[in-house]
């Protein structure tokens, strides 16, 4: 892939995280998937070497970077068949919102181990009967004394099982006008009526997949995080580094995918030449390359945007940037089967799976037709229909 457009510092972490990723590998992966076991050496080993916190501040243990760097190590280790969809939820979503919004007993408590992989946090934000709507939230928490008490439920929430935490977005009464607004609180795993159950997934991944049951959770004050009142702020300061993060896992398993075709297309013969002599294969392959390159160029705008704090810019960026990532890795996942014919559906070359696994891009964490509402709304300035 061509990296011109980057500096040193990011070409020389793309190598050493692709590096990383090929002593590990799709083989890997699809080993623990099978075991039911999670990525825990990869895991320890990209924090050793300080892949996992580096958009944290570096008073707390982090690189001092952001998303731009982030979504990197995610990018690459996915084009190596080892994506952590836990880079998503843990430093990018939590590690961001403490980071930016927390007090400094949150960034102490929190942010060290979060940086140094130590800590995993999840983050508990899609319900049962509200889906991608935010505003339609009903997990509500209400003040009891010096305490906060939730109450509510939540569902698809990743790795609920391996986080030390959730952070959870909630809705409290406005005082003055009465209406519910959004917070963030940080519910630790074996608070007591937290509740979690699996669900049953067609998808492999090591990361499970679970639903959230809050039954009058009790919380100290200090579970919530940042201002009452700057809810909604805080929220998407969470939610455009999932979108930019949601590109980068897209793009990583896009490129693993075109990568197989690839190697597959130059020496599969069954004629006189390999089969990627032919332009029935050859082109949409290229095409597919072509669209994952043009996504990456989006997804590397927003981050540089998100970095920069323009949180309005990479709101429009973000969520361009994850349609079109998701969009060119379902293309280029069905591709790559398609190329590999019934080979492609063997276990031996890995790629069926991702045929399931490429379309959580387009679904989560917000569907292609929601961001088609919001560039419809908010960039092209078309009335609501809702």
């Amino acid at each position: 892939m061509s990296t011109a457009l980057e500096t040193e510092e990011h070409q020389a972490l793309r190598a050493a995280v692709a590096a990383l990723g090929k002593r590990y590998g799709r083989d890997y992966m699809t080993t623990l998937i099978r075991a039911g076991e999670h990525p825990r050496e990869l895991w320890a080993e990209a924090a050793k070497l300080g892949y996992l916190g580096v958009n944290l501040p570096e008073a707390y243990g982090g690189g001092g970077g952001g998303m731009a760097e982030l979504s990197i190590v995610l990018e690459e280790l996915g084009a190596a068949g080892s994506p952590l969809l836990m880079l998503i939820v843990s430093p990018a979503i939590c590690g961001t919102v403490i980071a930016r919004f927390g007090t400094d007993a949150q960034k102490q408590r929190w942010l060290p181990g979060l940086a140094d992989g130590s800590i995993t946090m999840a983050f508990g934000i899609t319900e049962p009967d509200a889906g991608s709507n935010s505003h339609r939230i009903t997990t509500t928490a209400r003040k009891d004394g010096d305490e906060w008490v939730l109450t509510g439920r939540k569902v698809f929430v990743s790795g609920v099982d391996i986080a030390e935490a959730t952070l959870i977005v909630g809705r409290t009464e406005d005082a003055r006008s009465g209406k519910l607004k959004p917070c963030l609180f940080i519910v630790p795993r074996d608070a007591p009526g937290f509740q979690r159950s699996q669900i049953d997934m067609e998808l492999q991944a090591p990361e499970k997949q679970f639903e959230l049951v809050l039954d009058d959770v009790r919380l100290p004050a200090d579970a919530l995080v940042g201002d009452e009142d700057a809810g909604l702020l805080q929220l998407f300061a969470g939610l455009n580094p999932e979108r930019i993060m949601t590109a980068a896992f897209a793009l990583g398993m896009g490129s693993y995918a075109i990568a197989r075709a690839v190697d597959y297309a130059r020496t599969r013969q069954v004629w006189k030449d390999p089969i990627g002599a032919h332009q029935a294969i050859a082109h949409p392959l290229a095409q597919s390359h072509i669209e994952l390159e043009l996504a990456r160029l989006m997804m590397q705008k927003a981050a540089r945007l998100y970095d920069e704090g323009d949180d309005m810019g990479a709101g429009e960026a973000a969520n361009m940037a994850k349609y079109a990532a998701a969009e060119a890795c379902v293309k280029a996942v069905d591709q790559a089967v398609h190329t590999l014919g019934g080979n492609g559906l063997t276990r031996e070359y890995g790629l069926a799976s991702l045929v399931t696994a490429a379309r959580v891009a387009r679904i989560a964490p917000v569907s292609r037709e929601m961001i088609l509402n919001f560039v419809s709304h908010q960039s092209l300035g078309l009335p609501k229909s809702y």
